[in-house]
């Protein structure tokens, strides 16, 4: 496949940054990142401050012709992946790569809806701790993007590509031998520490140290657990285990991206956790009730905002 050169970034907030700055300092000249032109004009007087410096890039509008992606990352939140699914369409041509590091399992789906599996991988950021006060992100360094082919759908070359792509501009990876149950295990531990963090406030610490939090964690990790091995999951079995440690290693005073949704008073990415959590346990007739009050209860949080 071609090389990629030139980037296309939708989305700088709490992933979506770490990305920009890897791939400026890379190679700032072909990378864009896609805003409205509203959003020029702010971030022009408020630029976004990474670590404490500023991060200088290229922005674009969607109305943009002249630019083609190699490489499509998409960093949105949930509620705006629809109207980035239509703003693309200008940056894409039949060798472009698009690379959704949304949270969920469903953001995949719905890009290959417009533009078809052969150049959409399966994708996720894992381990990152960042904070965010207004337009100033704090990063701990850690962490790295984990990717992978939906299998019978997605061309393999990508793969290799990315690899390359991601090595020069010094973005850790990994690319797991299990795409699909790595896909999951992120899915289970969003669902099990997002949603009741965001209920109760908190930290990553907050929760391992305390034996109430973690046995309604296993039971929401079982609801997941249950979902999965439904739909074709290899080595569920595996999953609890696997998510705990996952967790254990994640930074004491770290705060889940949806606590620090509603603590900002910002929408939520429920529909995409507990949301898909419970239409799928209707397709399988499996019950859902942790997740549903959850739903219920994350839905009440933004209603009094």
């Amino acid at each position: 496949m071609k090389e990629i050169k030139k980037v296309l970034i939708c989305g700088i907030g709490a992933i979506g940054s770490i990305f920009a700055h890897k791939i400026s300092k890379f190679d700032n000249e072909n990378l864009r990142v896609l805003v409205d032109e509203n959003r020029i004009e702010t971030y022009a007087k408020n630029p976004k401050i990474f670590n404490g410096e500023k991060l200088e890039l290229n922005y674009i509008t969607p109305d943009n012709t002249d630019f083609k992606a190699d490489l499509i990352l998409i960093a949105t939140k949930f509620n705006a992946l629809d109207e980035v699914v239509e703003n693309i369409k200008n940056f894409i041509d039949e060798n472009t790569i698009i690379m959704s590091i949304l949270n969920g399992i469903s953001s995949e789906e719905i890009i290959a809806q417009k533009y078809n599996w052969t150049n959409i991988p399966l994708a996720y950021f894992l381990g990152h701790s960042e904070t965010i006060e207004t337009n100033n992100y704090t990063y701990d360094g850690r962490g790295c993007v984990v990717f992978g082919v939906k299998e019978n759908k997605t061309n393999p070359e990508i793969i290799n590509t990315l690899k390359n792509f991601f090595i020069k501009s010094s973005i850790n990876y990994k690319i797991p031998e299990d795409m699909n149950y790595a896909y999951w295990l992120k899915f289970m531990l969003n669902v099990s520490t997002n949603q009741p963090s965001a209920i109760l406030g908190l930290t990553f610490g907050q929760m391992t140290s305390n034996p109430e939090f973690m046995s309604m964690f296993n039971n929401i990790m079982t609801e997941v657990q249950t979902i999965a091995k439904a739909e074709g999951v290899n080595n569920t079995e595996k999953m609890i285990p696997d998510a705990l440690q996952a967790l254990h290693n994640l930074m004491p005073e770290g705060k889940t991206s949806m606590l620090q949704d509603v603590e900002a008073k910002r929408q939520t990415e429920v529909e995409m956790l507990a949301g898909v959590i419970i239409t799928l346990g209707k397709k399988h007739n499996i019950p859902t009730p942790y997740n549903t009050v959850m739903y219920e209860m994350i839905k009440s949080i933004q209603g009094n905002y």
